[in-house]
């Protein structure tokens, strides 16, 4: 039987009190959390670093000191995916008003500030499973389309230092098409597939591209009502309020395809999926153990 491709399976982010009794114990401190996680899941999604860009001018990067007590915290065998600094990714500024003009982000692909946060990420270096470059919603004034992004992407893709996982999540569904996910191929890059939002089901988009993948797929579960379950959470991240088991079926079905193709698998979830992380990963884990081979 070929070698099925790796699975790590973990959430986004770790720093959640309402986990006391579910991952951590009930008197742990917050520093000791990323330690107690690692012993029970093998990857986790950082996304602490992603909010950067706060003017032309004042630009927030990863800090090199957390990054090394991050390191410190996990085995050699865990891995971390990273969101990158949105301001690297941000075509322009957040508007204040609706009616505001847009303004071009400076930093938008700067191979400069890339390097930058490279050389913040290095004592991580070693466990990086992934960077993630996440792109918002492109609409025809921020990106005239599927051709102009790919075509900016590849001038910044030649700085992308080959010994690292660089992987793309795009928010426009009609550049989920195998023209793109060829292109991300073509340039050693892995695509990002994520569930939730107004994004269409990632198995959907699977069937229609999944010859274009090869090597890594990152696959982040995330809800469609972002708002709506923090409101009935109240900030409770412990038990599943929004249940998805037949659509969750489907997915692991997906990713057990991809590993038979000899993908290797980061599979981030989200507590704004169900309502609690953990105990869908519990389900997934369950899940994968009935399935054949």
């Amino acid at each position: 039987m070929p070698q099925l491709g790796t699975l790590k399976i973990g959430t986004c982010s770790w720093k959640y009190d309402s986990w006391q009794g579910l991952v951590y114990s009930a008197d742990m401190k917050k520093a000791q959390y990323l330690a107690e996680y690692a012993r029970q899941f093998d990857t986790v999604e950082i996304d602490q670093w992603f909010w950067s860009l706060f003017g032309a001018d004042k630009v927030v990067l990863p800090d090199a000191g957390v990054a090394e007590q991050y390191a410190n915290a996990v085995p050699d065998s865990f891995r971390f995916t990273i969101k990158m600094p949105n301001s690297l990714t941000l075509t322009h500024f957040y508007k204040k008003q609706k009616s505001d003009p847009l303004e071009p982000n400076p930093h938008f692909l700067s191979p400069d500030l890339l390097q930058t946060t490279l050389q913040n990420l290095e004592p991580l270096q070693s466990k990086i499973g992934a960077l993630l470059y996440q792109f918002e919603y492109l609409n025809k004034q921020k990106m005239p389309g599927q051709n102009d992004f790919q075509q900016q992407f590849e001038k910044f893709a030649q700085h992308l230092p080959n010994d690292l996982t660089h992987a793309i999540e795009i928010r426009n569904p009609n550049y989920l098409n195998r023209p793109f996910f060829d292109w991300l191929r073509d340039l050693g890059l892995r695509p990002v597939l994520l569930q939730g939002y107004y994004m269409p089901n990632i198995v959907e988009t699977y069937r229609k591209i999944y010859p274009s993948l090869e090597k890594a797929v990152v696959i982040r579960l995330h809800g469609p009502d972002r708002q709506g379950i923090e409101v009935e959470s109240g900030g409770d991240w412990s038990s599943v309020l929004r249940q998805k088991d037949s659509e969750l079926e489907t997915i692991v079905k997906m990713i057990q395809h991809l590993r038979q193709r000899q993908v290797n698998v980061f599979l981030n979830i989200n507590n704004h999926y169900e309502g609690s992380a953990p105990v869908t990963i519990k389900k997934v884990r369950d899940l994968l153990e009935r399935l054949p081979g």
